[in-house]
């Protein structure tokens, strides 16, 4: 099992989208890097879901159902998609000020690379975030 973190704007799909739909497929990923990363995702990895636009925070986790796969709805052969379902809201938002903020979190990806929208979480960085979402402020 490995560790993700998937970004999305909330105004596009927010995690209570997810919630209300039980599962959904996760498409539109197009940054070459990005792909790479979604077409190592397995069936049962856990994945972060991370809320761009105001936000800018890790809120949830999902976990990886089914995939990766060729986008259907795409022309472009490099296109994948996955199939993700909802396993909890964290008790507060973790956002990306604490996250850069945090010695154990400073290497991390989404500090490092802040515009990728999918991208390895290590199981220490997992564990970090998901104390600092469980915790209050």
């Amino acid at each position: 099992m490995a560790f993700w973190l998937f970004k999305q704007e909330p105004t596009v799909y927010s995690f209570a989208d997810l919630e209300r739909d039980g599962k959904t497929v996760w498409d539109g990923v197009t940054n070459a890097l990005a792909r790479q990363h979604l077409r190592q995702v397995r069936e049962g990895d856990r994945v972060l879901y991370y809320s761009t636009g105001k936000e800018k925070a890790v809120v949830a986790e999902m976990r990886v159902v089914g995939g990766p796969r060729p986008d259907p709805a795409e022309d472009d052969p490099k296109a994948v998609v996955v199939d993700v379902e909802p396993v909890r809201a964290f008790a507060r938002a973790v956002t990306l000020t604490e996250v850069k903020a945090d010695p154990l979190l400073a290497d991390c990806d989404l500090v490092r690379l802040p515009r990728l929208s999918v991208m390895p979480v290590t199981q220490a960085q997992w564990q970090r975030i998901e104390e600092l979402g469980r915790t209050k402020r």
